[in-house]
């Protein structure tokens, strides 16, 4: 089986937590190549520098100073960057120059042959046309226990809510925002983790996920798990307010 893996160019968690991914994949997956677009926390494409004064308006100086020193010490750090794990896992680098939704894309994307597509942290709204490339379908990874927590920063919500407990969903993508049918859920009980935690645990677990669900699809076992829209609930980033009601009752970031 050929994959595609669309994902971006995270420097705090996703190159450690990709590395694992391919390393545990069974051997008779081929990771064809790897899209990597920017980095897009906030769920839009913004200039860093929009980033940065967003982090610091809604998250504090406390917040934005802890992420700006690990965000240097990743520039240095060959382990933090998915371009060093690609080349380590000797996976071609596919760097887009246009929408993923466009021509020119779904046209490089189609000529690795792709049997299935796998998106993590993927930072566009895919289309009909890119979800129905791959014979087998798109896959892509939330860190919530879909349907509930649709949408941006599921870490966040959960804890703001004082959930008991919340896990990942590897789902087939659709037209939809977190909305197609779920092929493998686990659950991850919160007890007291902080915001950090959760994302570090969460993103791990999640890998272990996709690889199930690559070995169900590989089996032929596509039995999914219903994702109701009746029972659903969709989440935006977080403002200022938000992040005060999360202090409030206790909840950490890290």
């Amino acid at each position: 089986m050929k994959v595609i893996v669309i994902t971006q160019d995270d420097p705090f968690y996703l190159a450690e937590n990709l590395d694992y991914l391919f390393s545990n994949l069974p051997k008779s997956v081929e990771v064809a190549g790897c899209i990597v677009s920017n980095v897009s926390p906030f769920g839009k494409k913004e200039s860093f520098l929009a980033k940065s004064f967003k982090t610091l308006r809604i998250f504090g100086l406390g917040f934005f100073v802890r992420y700006a020193m690990k965000y240097i010490v990743a520039r240095f750090s060959k382990s933090k960057k998915v371009g060093h794990i690609l080349q380590k896992h000797e996976i071609p680098r596919v760097d887009l120059e246009q929408s993923i939704n466009s021509q020119v894309s779904l046209q490089t994307i189609r000529s690795y042959q792709p049997d299935l597509l796998i998106s993590i942290a993927g930072n566009e709204i895919f289309k009909k046309p890119l979800i129905e490339l791959a014979p087998e379908g798109c896959l892509n990874l939330h860190t919530a226990l879909l349907p509930k927590y649709r949408g941006l920063m599921p870490s966040f919500w959960v804890l703001k809510n004082q959930e008991v407990s919340t896990g990942v969903s590897v789902f087939f993508v659709d037209e939809g925002i977190d909305s197609g049918p779920i092929l493998v859920q686990k659950e991850i009980l919160l007890e007291g983790m902080t915001q950090e935690r959760l994302i570090k645990v969460s993103k791990k677990i999640g890998m272990d996920a996709i690889i199930e669900a690559v070995e169900k699809i590989q089996k032929g076992d596509v039995s999914t798990i219903p994702n109701n829209d009746v029972d659903m609930s969709y989440y935006r980033f977080p403002t200022k307010e938000d992040v005060r009601e999360f202090k409030s009752i206790g909840a950490r970031f890290y």
